[in-house]
């Protein structure tokens, strides 16, 4: 007869629960994390609907399918109701995910505590860490005994230290940042009102967090880590910078499957000589700022690989999504084949529909990174040691182009924010990608960009700061 002990369950020490919001940059980011932490032998459960849990594992390149191979995480696919998913609109940046988000942080809450309690059944300790913006995550972990939850900032220190600073109206006393002599960015100017108000109700009677983590390192963020660390309600709690999350060694065989046409391409051209030209997947350009664009390009008579796509719908593999893309697609195609412009640029340029950027990144041949500047694109470009021509759009993105361009000074700015309800003439596109890849302020920039990669890279070695960072938080959830 087997013994009590013999037929008892086996007691994990720990069990990660990561909560993402369901938008590509932030997807990415928490599946990185996740590998991360699978590879310390953690069990790791990623939560979100079905169709954004696809979306994470058939986008996330970087990383070899067998990594880690005895570890894998479990996806937990919960039940999301029919919501809308129109398209992106430019006056209204996120307004088209909206539904989504409401959907989520609504209807997630009671799957998600009935995975944390199983859990606890078998877990000693229980680790819930969900993205910032679904912050009533917190208040269903404080729910559920032994569960611990963190915050997980995907945005830039220095972009959430701005924001708290606007939302009261008070810069803090701090020469580092009193030199900068930073332009004023209002938070409604960044985000809508309706997103705001988002925000709010996520933070509205929801528990305090244990830490937080950062996907950025103290080598180019640390100064606006230690202000953060003073805010009111920071102050009782750990903060861990772990970034970069991203792969940052891309070898031609790191990828998923086949390998993409324009890598090949990129085989051919020469040394830090391509422009790569990427706006995310939530942002839309007008059909105009597009035109003036695809000249700006052709005018430079510089090398790119350029990301031509709508921004993503809520959910991308509906029939609703999967129409409005081709519809996207078609129209695009039409107004090129007009301008006959894969002929005019077939000899320096490639329009793709979706690219593997890291590779392209991490490619010798790409030499700029004209971006939305979203965090995840400018850690991706910054360990990479690849400068940026910023185009910042809404959210986080206005003062992540300020730490870029004024902090770090990795970067040229293509379009100013100030001048955000403005057509960016082609000249204009032109003077900045020259700018960037051939004057000589351009090679400072990429001297300095190389630089920080670097720094950024080295973080996540041993001794760095973002190893340090991690082993710690390690420790501290699994002691």
């Amino acid at each position: 007869m087997a013994s009590n002990k013999e037929i008892q369950p086996m007691v994990r020490v720990i069990a990660v629960v990561v909560v993402p919001l369901p938008a590509q940059g932030h997807l990415n980011q928490l599946l990185h994390l996740s590998r991360l932490l699978a590879a310390r032998r953690i069990p790791v459960h990623y939560v979100g609907s079905a169709s954004h849990n696809r979306q994470a594992r058939e986008r996330a390149l970087g990383w070899p399918p067998e990594t880690p191979a005895h570890h894998p995480i479990r996806f937990h696919d919960f039940f999301l109701p029919p919501f809308p998913s129109p398209p992106a609109s430019t006056h209204a940046p996120l307004a088209h995910l909206l539904p989504l988000f409401d959907a989520a942080a609504l209807h997630f809450r009671y799957p998600l505590a009935a995975l944390l309690r199983s859990l606890t059944t078998n877990s000693r300790r229980v680790v819930l860490i969900h993205d910032s913006t679904m912050a009533f995550a917190a208040s269903v972990a404080a729910s559920v005994p032994h569960v611990e939850a963190f915050s997980f900032h995907s945005v830039s220190a220095f972009a959430l230290l701005l924001f708290y600073c606007e939302s009261r109206r008070k810069y803090p006393d701090d020469p580092s940042i009193a030199k900068l002599n930073l332009p004023h960015i209002p938070n409604n100017a960044c985000f809508t009102q309706q997103f705001l108000d988002f925000l709010r109700r996520q933070h509205e009677s929801t528990a305090a967090d244990s830490g937080r983590l950062f996907n950025t390192c103290r080598g180019i963020e640390g100064r606006f880590i230690d202000l953060l660390a003073r805010e009111p309600e920071w102050r009782n709690q750990k903060t861990f910078a772990i970034g970069p999350l991203n792969p940052v060694s891309i070898t031609k065989m790191t990828g998923y499957g086949t390998r993409h046409p324009c890598l090949d391409w990129l085989d051919r051209q020469p040394p830090a000589s391509v422009m790569y030209v990427s706006f995310g997947t939530t942002s839309a350009l007008s059909d105009e700022q597009l035109l003036e664009l695809a000249w700006g390009l052709e005018a430079s008579r510089q090398r790119f690989i350029w990301v031509l796509r709508d921004a993503d719908r809520a959910d991308i593999y509906t029939e609703e999504g999967a129409e409005g893309k081709q519809k996207a697609k078609k129209r695009r195609e039409e107004w090129l084949g007009r301008l006959d412009y894969d002929r005019r640029v077939e000899r320096v340029g490639r329009l793709v529909e979706w690219a593997p950027q890291l590779e392209i990144l991490a490619h010798p041949s790409t030499g700029g990174f004209m971006s939305h500047c979203g965090w995840n694109s400018c850690m991706e470009s910054m360990s990479m040691g690849v400068p940026l021509l910023t185009w910042p759009m809404h959210s986080d993105q206005p003062r992540n182009a300020l730490l870029v361009t004024r902090v770090l000074r990795v970067g040229i700015t293509a379009r100013d924010w100030a001048r955000r309800n403005e057509v960016v003439p082609a000249a204009e596109i032109r003077d900045s990608i020259v700018r960037l890849m051939v004057s000589e302020e351009g090679k400072e920039v990429r001297v300095r960009a190389k630089a920080v990669g670097g720094v950024v890279r080295h973080a996540t070695t041993e001794g760095g700061t973002s190893r340090a960072d991690f082993d710690a938080f390690i420790t501290h959830i699994t002691q």
